[in-house]
């Protein structure tokens, strides 16, 4: 079962431009998520000795956020524009990092989202690296920034931090020198 897609080979005579631009994700694409969760799924059922339901997916996720587990949803959503650029590694660990959220809930109830239950899903199940971060080029789905100075050095805030500071709703302090930031 091909667990990636290629848009050339699938045929679909649309620019990466224009599926990131209307987020619509290519009917192929699709069907390696849910061979991917199916996947995924059936191995956490033959470790674990327990049957789960399949899990909702959407592609409601935007920003630099690759995906998220809604928990009591029982749902994966994925952002489409850092999907459509990086399938392979969706397919292979964002879907699978967000499938074991929902198992280790399951199996564990709430607990640290990558403690070590999440990370027992991952390593001993998945049998896959417990990464927690993505390592993505997410130039594309970066909006503006802001530059702030703290007493150390300059940081880039995004839109919505610089908002709430301008609106005096928010204080953000560098973790370093623990001094406020300040417009640059």
């Amino acid at each position: 079962m091909p667990l990636c897609c290629d848009l050339s080979r699938a045929g679909i005579g649309i620019t990466r431009e224009q599926l990131v631009q209307s987020n619509s994700i290519p009917t192929s694409l699709e069907l390696s998520i849910q061979q991917t969760i199916e996947l995924y799924l059936q191995k956490a059922e033959q470790a674990l000795e327990c049957e789960f339901a399949i899990p909702t997916y959407n592609f409601k996720v935007r920003g630099k956020v690759a995906g998220k587990a809604y928990l009591h949803l029982w749902q994966i959503r994925l952002n489409p524009t850092l999907l459509l650029e990086n399938q392979e590694a969706f397919l292979q660990h964002v879907i699978p990092h967000e499938l074991a959220h929902l198992i280790t809930f399951h199996q564990f109830g709430r607990v640290k989202p990558h403690g070590k239950e999440w990370q027992f899903i991952m390593l001993n199940v998945f049998h896959i690296p417990a990464q927690t971060r993505h390592t993505f080029d997410v130039s594309s789905v970066q909006g503006e920034t802001f530059l702030y100075q703290c007493q150390c050095r300059q940081h880039e805030l995004s839109i919505r931090r610089h908002n709430k500071i301008q609106r005096q709703q928010m204080q953000y302090h560098c973790t370093a020198c623990q001094s406020q930031l300040i417009k640059a």
